[in-house]
């Protein structure tokens, strides 16, 4: 800093400066730590420090000036001027003799920028060849969430809407949101980074990964716990996908802002009707050990008067409702979603309704005699029952071949008796979306553990031929390695002794599975 001025709150020579609207500005010289070269219009070399601490290098002003981009303040002579005010009228002669920038009688050349924050899909699309497999600079003009960003591509001269692949913050208005935000605009906000493009989604934002400094942007959102590593459709494509996995797991051990609730593994029961085990694909229902709120919400049904069959008219459930429902197989009186009405009003008390047991994941058709109304403070609270698959691995589905067996066993492992299992929650897929009906929702992704026999289920599966690991990717946290290295064996054994799925042979692979679908060619059906 050089010197302190008494300025106006408002830009101008007008302005005035009483004390209620001035405050005090510090004037000063900004250098480039090192010296660099300039095209053709250098600043002068540097004058020697005036005091014995004055910086050295480049002085930035004096850099703008002699290429034309702004001119010199005059001063009067009683007013406090910069320590290199000469150097600065010196440049400013430069530029006027050569004629550079504001001093030039040409127009100066105009930049078109193409915004693809505004356009649409597809032209965001066809710009999506320019800016792919490879790494460019940017500037990132404003972010716009934890995740999301504005950039300006100086190279395409364009802007464009980027988003980090595979990395969600909290959306607007959530817990944390706004901390992820302003960490953000702290670390790069107007400020100069790389950018490596992987894809474009269907509203026009390009994903991939940024770096300022040589640091991964994303890593710092995971480390510091304001984000969630998403890796349903793999981390194949995503430079650094190791870090990021070890930045979620140090945040999840240190259980940092949104993970501050983060449970590692949890007790469950499936006990008699609380594991649904036949859907198929590996996927069951489970309900938590010591849960108050099942012993609350049971006190609270018995404690119900049921009355007689509801009057036709009175009374008219429509889908999504939350109903008592007679359950066949016991006759008892459970909460209960409709899944699926009637159209139009109920006409008889034989009209059949699909329910779906929201405590306990079974599905069921029952008649409207067998429904009843249920009061707001029963039916708000949360189903009790948690949607559940087997993590690591691929259970065929029922109509796939052994997927009738596979659906047989895990019901002999999980039904036969009452039992406890220990669920080591792996990972949780949210892409069900909400509760719809029977299978939908978020799903944990469990290694289930017989208590009693300290046995797993899914090496038992696979150990039987009736499931097989899905694919492995090229960067996983190590726990997950060592796991899955662990389950392999099992499904080593079961191929070497052809039993189940490997009674003929290996069976196709993965990346079968993740083919598009076939099209049929225009005009044919």
């Amino acid at each position: 800093m050089e010197y302190s001025r008494k300025v106006g709150m408002m830009d101008g020579p007008s302005a005035a400066a009483g004390p209620a609207d001035s405050r005090v500005m510090d004037f000063g010289s900004v250098f480039l730590a090192s010296p660099v070269k300039a095209e053709g219009d250098d600043a002068s070399t540097p004058a020697p420090p005036t005091g014995g601490n004055q910086p050295t290098g480049v002085n930035i002003a004096e850099l703008l000036i002699a290429r034309g981009f702004g001119t010199v303040i005059r001063h009067r002579d009683f007013e406090e001027r910069s320590n290199y005010y000469d150097a600065l009228l010196s440049a400013e002669s430069r530029a006027i003799a050569g004629k550079k920038g504001i001093h030039s009688s040409k127009d100066s050349p105009a930049m078109h920028i193409a915004d693809l924050t505004t356009a649409s899909a597809k032209k965001t699309k066809d710009f999506l060849p320019f800016l792919q497999r490879k790494r460019l600079p940017a500037v990132v003009e404003y972010v716009l969430s934890g995740h999301r960003f504005k950039l300006f591509v100086p190279k395409e001269t364009c802007s464009i809407a980027f988003s980090f692949s595979g990395v969600r913050c909290p959306g607007r208005d959530e817990p944390f949101s706004d901390e992820a935000i302003a960490l953000m605009r702290r670390k790069i906000m107007q400020r100069d980074v790389e950018i490596e493009v992987e894809t474009v989604d269907r509203t026009g934002t390009f994903l991939g990964s940024m770096w300022e400094s040589k640091t991964n942007m994303a890593v710092t959102l995971l480390e510091a716990g304001l984000a969630k590593l998403q890796t349903s459709f793999g981390t194949d494509r995503i430079p650094d996908a190791h870090l990021l996995a070890q930045a979620e797991q140090s945040a999840k051990r240190q259980k940092l802002k949104i993970w501050e609730n983060f449970v590692e593994g949890e007790e469950i029961s499936t006990g008699p009707g609380n594991c649904y085990g036949s859907l198929g694909g590996g996927k069951f229902y489970v309900q938590t050990v010591g849960d108050q709120k099942v012993a609350s919400i049971q006190q609270q049904l018995a404690s119900l008067s049921l009355q007689e069959a509801p009057v036709i008219g009175a009374f008219n459930p429509k889908k999504g409702d939350i109903v008592l429902a007679q359950f066949s197989a016991d006759d008892s009186w459970n909460r209960a979603m409709i899944v699926n009405a009637p159209r139009g009003p109920v006409e008889s008390p034989k009209d059949k309704f699909e329910v779906f047991y929201i405590d306990y994941g079974n599905q069921e058709v029952v008649p409207y005699s067998e429904l009843r109304p249920l009061g707001s403070s029963v039916s708000t609270a949360p189903g009790l029952a948690q949607l559940c698959s087997l993590a690591y691995m691929k259970v065929p589905g029922l109509e796939e071949d052994y997927g009738q067996e596979a659906a047989v066993r895990l019901s002999e492992h999980t039904l036969n008796g009452p039992k406890e299992f220990r669920a080591v929650i792996e990972e949780r897929d949210t892409s069900g979306g909400k509760v719809k009906g029977q299978g939908t929702g978020t799903i944990l992704m469990v290694t289930l553990i017989d208590t009693a026999t300290n046995s797993s289920v899914n090496a038992a599966l696979l150990k039987e031929g009736l499931a097989r690991m899905e694919k492995r990717r090229r960067w996983e946290p190590k726990d997950k390695q060592a796991a899955m290295d662990e389950l392999e064996k099992y499904q080593a054994e079961a191929r070497t002794k052809r039993l189940g799925m490997w009674e003929y042979g290996d069976i196709q692979s993965d990346d079968e599975d993740n083919a598009p679908p076939v099209r049929n060619p225009a005009g044919k059906k």
